[in-house]
């Protein structure tokens, strides 16, 4: 009996209303739109009103997503969600998507930061091929504007909050996940955290003052390992794919940083014109990057049947993925 092949069979995102531009950025902190756009390649990005909580941006990023599959909420098995700025600490905000959208499945959480999708993907792939489960939506969804220091110009600039949902399904025709592959280096975690609100730094008036619960992030150093580790990823997992690099039709990275993302493309040798890059409207959305990115290059026609696709990523963790489509 053939391996089942996994798909995507429904794509969806939302993204909040307000747009902060780096003139408004201007006005609030140290900065110009000059030196933010030299830096990171952004012009923009979207920030959720006060109290809308992740879970409401991830349901409506999921309504769609069944929509174009042309599936029930209750023809869901399972839910997913990747999402460092979940609602609360518990319940999962998955289980709260599951609720606002009519679903009756498993529900839960995982963290891997910016490579939260690909991390999700790759679970929800195994899951289906293995026969334990036939529809399963995941999700990158972030509000993480409320763990920014807005006087701290060297993060404040750089990140949006966005939702998208993929849902998964068997698929036929040689189409689907080719292949996966997923790393980390707990050695690095310390470069890009929120220290406070956990276990280890719990909440008190002291830590809220010294600002421990907002990102903290170093530049240079996660620079260099982001270039690194996609780069590398992309290879590992063109190659398990069975495919060369002058196969792919599309690569997607993780919108991070124009400048990480030109090094990639140079590093691993792909044509500049086959990289999909909307991070100058969204910024840094985390977990949702990849999935909103995917959802609008299938929109805008650059992925159609039959193109080869690569999503690659980079997070806090320090953690990496990569996943190889073909669409």
């Amino acid at each position: 009996m053939s391996q089942r092949r996994v798909g995507i069979l429904g794509l969806g995102a939302y993204m909040p209303e307000r747009v902060l531009k780096n003139s408004d950025l201007e006005k609030i902190v140290d900065t110009s739109d000059e030196w933010i756009q030299t830096r990171t390649g952004i012009k923009e990005r979207r920030i959720a009103e006060k109290g809308t909580p992740t879970s409401e941006l991830a349901a409506r990023a999921a309504r769609e997503a069944l929509a174009q599959a042309n599936l029930k909420p209750t023809d869901l098995d399972l839910i997913i969600l990747a999402t460092i700025s979940p609602d609360m600490v518990f319940p999962s905000a998955a289980c709260i998507v599951q609720n606002k959208i009519g679903a009756r499945c498993a529900a839960f959480d995982i963290s891997a930061a910016c490579s939260g999708f690909p991390y999700a993907l790759t679970l929800a792939e195994g899951l289906i091929r293995s026969g334990s489960y036939k529809h399963i939506l995941v999700i990158g969804a972030e509000v993480i504007s409320t763990y920014i220091n807005w006087k701290d110009r060297s993060t404040c600039v750089l990140f949006g909050d966005g939702a998208g949902a993929a849902v998964l399904g068997e698929v036929k025709d040689g189409h689907g996940i080719l292949a996966t592959y997923l790393g980390a280096d707990g050695s690095q975690a310390k470069l890009l955290q929120i220290p406070a609100g956990g276990s280890a730094i719990p909440t008190t008036v002291e830590s809220v003052s010294q600002g421990l619960h907002y990102v903290q992030m170093e530049g240079s150093e996660i620079f260099k390992s982001a270039v690194r580790t996609m780069s590398d990823a992309v290879v590992e997992v063109v190659k398990r794919a069975g495919l060369k690099l002058e196969d792919i039709d599309c690569l997607i990275p993780h919108q991070a940083n124009l400048r990480i993302l030109n090094a990639v493309t140079e590093r691993v040798g792909i044509d500049a014109n086959k990289v999909f890059v909307n991070l100058d409207r969204y910024g840094n959305m985390s977990a949702a990057s990849t999935i909103v990115a995917l959802y609008e290059a299938v929109k805008e026609g650059k992925i159609k049947k039959g193109s080869n696709v690569v999503l690659v990523a980079f997070g806090s963790g320090l953690t990496w993925a990569a996943c190889t489509i073909r669409w």
